[in-house]
């Protein structure tokens, strides 16, 4: 009987062809939109765990623990309020400067922490990146869910201190939950871009300190918005309506406050300019963050 020989279903394959085959692909290749978003998804319980474990972390070695969550906001508003509302007087125009002031920090804080940890999100987690295979975007996501449950905290804080400076509870204060959703949205746009500069650009964490406080000053944080129409030319002023944070602030400010002084009389055109810089920048952070998933970790 002569021997019969199967034939080799991979012969005369090219390498491509015969890595494609059997379902291979190219070292640290970026993965489809489509593909990454999808495997992003699936590590949501990782990204939460994670943040739990950071938030856990950060006050571990604290006597107080995360008791500084409250204490740490505190103390902020009362060195600014001595600061700005005792020595520099600027409580004289703005009824209940307490709340106006603690508002704006509080609001101001959760993206100023987030932007600082962003711009380390690769170039601090490099063991983690080169010993495992997982979305890189989970680090900058995670930085956000971790900032976002000490502003929650702070938001206990910030009702107690607006009920014990005499504001009434209303309705207007549901309007706090859908700007802080947007203004989350933000900070996770802004903390994927911020990351893939980091990666990049070693001294950029050297340099956003400076960046971020003279954000803060144009933010109208420490003082009355009205100063910006009193001094600016109008041109100047209609650019500064569209400050992010200003507007995120001023949306926090009308929900908590019966008399706050504002930049931008319509309400309607704020939270248009809020749910604007929401869209642009989460999709575009996320796009911008996902052209260099195949750059992070190496070098």
């Amino acid at each position: 009987m002569a021997n019969t020989t199967l034939a080799d279903p991979d012969s005369g394959l090219t390498l491509a062809q015969l890595a494609a085959r059997h379902g291979l692909r190219v070292a640290g290749e970026r993965p489809s939109f489509r593909r990454y978003s999808g495997e992003l998804w699936r590590y949501r319980h990782f990204i939460t765990a994670y943040a739990n474990a950071k938030l856990t972390a950060s006050f571990s070695n604290a006597r107080l623990g995360q008791l500084w969550q409250v204490l740490t906001p505190l103390s902020n508003a009362a060195v600014y309020y001595l600061i700005f509302g005792v020595v520099l007087e600027q409580n004289r125009d703005i009824p209940n400067f307490i709340a106006y002031l603690t508002t704006g920090l509080f609001i101001f804080n959760f993206t100023q922490t987030t932007v600082q940890q962003g711009t380390q999100a690769i170039s601090g987690n490099l063991g983690l990146i080169r010993a495992l295979h997982f979305p890189r975007a989970c680090l900058p996501l995670a930085i956000t869910a971790t900032q976002f449950q000490q502003l929650l905290g702070s938001l206990l804080v910030l009702v107690g201190i607006v009920v014990v400076t005499g504001e009434p509870i209303t309705l207007m204060w549901l309007m706090l939950v859908p700007a802080v959703l947007l203004q989350t949205v933000f900070n996770a746009g802004l903390t994927m871009a911020m990351a893939r500069l980091g990666a990049k650009a070693s001294d950029l964490k050297q340099v956003m300190p400076f960046v971020l406080r003279a954000w803060m000053y144009g933010s109208g944080v420490l003082y009355s918005v009205e100063l910006f129409s009193n001094n600016l030319p109008g041109w100047a002023v209609g650019i500064v309506q569209f400050n992010p944070m200003l507007v995120y602030i001023e949306l926090a400010r009308t929900a908590l406050l019966e008399q706050a002084p504002l930049l931008n009389d319509s309400l309607l055109l704020t939270w248009l300019i809020a749910a604007g810089w929401a869209v642009v920048m989460g999709i575009g952070g996320y796009l911008f963050f996902w052209r260099g998933e195949q750059e992070y970790g190496r070098g």
